[in-house]
């Protein structure tokens, strides 16, 4: 895709959607610089430094989906991460039926400054990332969502190349107790459950009322969607809502399922942080409804499904970049521990450790 192209989309978009963008890029943008790890050294009393360098992959290639469906949160979501860690080279591979690009996505790569675009989709733009093409540069890591074809290519190239995640369904959580409002919860339910119909949406609520106002009020939303269908064979399939005797079970339940994301829309939701440990993301107080993490809010909306949260994280710089660890002895420093090192090396029945250390000791 050439770059002209992606500069007359971006002048042809309705100003105010620009707007849109540039307020999404700008607040994600800010959100990663604050959890960008930097490089550290410490120097002991000895003269000893021990640190840690952290350092960007070279080349990062981004997998958006895409053909004439507008998407892009995900370019925005996995751009400006890698951005942020300081990626040389960005390489984004969409699909394109017809070989057709939708305006909007490539109006939101000209603002994102990415110029290498492809016009390729599914397990192909994968392989062609893992591996490199006359055409398509072999990258370092690839992140980004995909269907279930694309999932697959992912976990079959892992270890050729590095990934953020294999990501499932979309999946909602929600606490709440009585001083919820059933008319939030309802369309929050729905609005994971209108993405896919394997997504999961789970009210688990400590009052009774509450939980059949909420039934009524997703059936009378249901009729207003324009993906009802996908909606209702969602919430039919993998919907539920639970009703639990306290706060305290309804919070072991839910950190149990480990959703993607999990709303808490009660009294106090921040006296309820510290015991909540397993969710992708977390959403505050009944202001906070899931679509705003998805756009604009500023965290990451490439989170971990299927139960994962309970050992991955969402998609932040750290997908991106690496560590080496520093090692810095002094002679004064070698003399404090050198012993106690050749000492287990000998142990182990290396000779050749052994005496790397010892010849530095005579």
């Amino acid at each position: 895709v050439s770059t002209d192209d992606m500069a007359k989309a971006y002048e042809n978009i309705d100003p105010k959607l620009r707007d849109a963008l540039h307020l999404a890029y700008d607040r994600i943008e800010s959100y990663h610089q604050k959890i960008m790890p930097k490089t550290w050294m410490d120097k002991e009393a000895n003269g000893t430094i021990l640190g840690q360098k952290v350092t960007a992959v070279d080349r990062a290639g981004l997998y958006i989906p895409g053909g004439k469906a507008a998407y892009p949160s995900p370019l925005l979501m996995n751009v400006i991460p890698a951005q942020v860690a300081g990626v040389e080279e960005i390489v984004v591979c969409t699909p394109a039926p017809d070989n057709e690009l939708n305006e909007l996505l490539l109006a939101a790569c000209h603002l994102c400054k990415v110029s290498k675009v492809f016009r390729v989709g599914g397990a192909s733009a994968i392989g062609a990332m893992a591996y490199g093409t006359e055409t398509i540069p072999k990258v370092d890591v690839i992140t980004g969502p995909g269907n279930i074809f694309v999932a697959t290519a992912k976990k079959l190239v892992y270890g050729e190349v590095n990934i953020d995640m294999i990501a499932g369904p979309s999946e909602i959580g929600i606490l709440a107790d009585e001083s919820a409002r059933e008319d939030y919860i309802a369309i929050d339910l729905l609005s994971q459950a209108e993405h896919d119909e394997m997504a999961s949406s789970i009210l688990i609520t400590t009052d009774e009322a509450l939980a059949n106002k909420v039934s009524d009020k997703v059936e009378a939303f249901l009729g207003t969607l324009s993906r009802e269908e996908i909606a209702r064979k969602s919430i039919e399939e993998r919907g539920a809502i639970i009703i639990a005797s306290n706060m305290d079970e309804a919070i072991a339940l839910m950190n149990e399922i480990a959703p993607e994301h999990l709303e808490v829309i009660t009294k106090d939701p921040m006296s309820l942080l510290d015991d909540i440990k397993h969710a992708g993301a977390i959403f505050l107080g009944e202001n906070t409804p899931e679509p705003i993490g998805d756009y604009v809010a500023g965290p990451n909306h490439t989170l971990p499904t299927g139960g994962t949260a309970k050992f991955y994280s969402p998609l932040s710089v750290e997908n991106f970049l690496k560590k080496s660890s520093i090692i810095s002895m002094s002679k004064k420093g070698m003399e404090e521990i050198g012993e106690q090192c050749a000492l287990i090396a000998n142990t182990e029945g290396l000779t050749a450790h052994e005496e790397s250390v010892r010849i530095r000791l005579k």
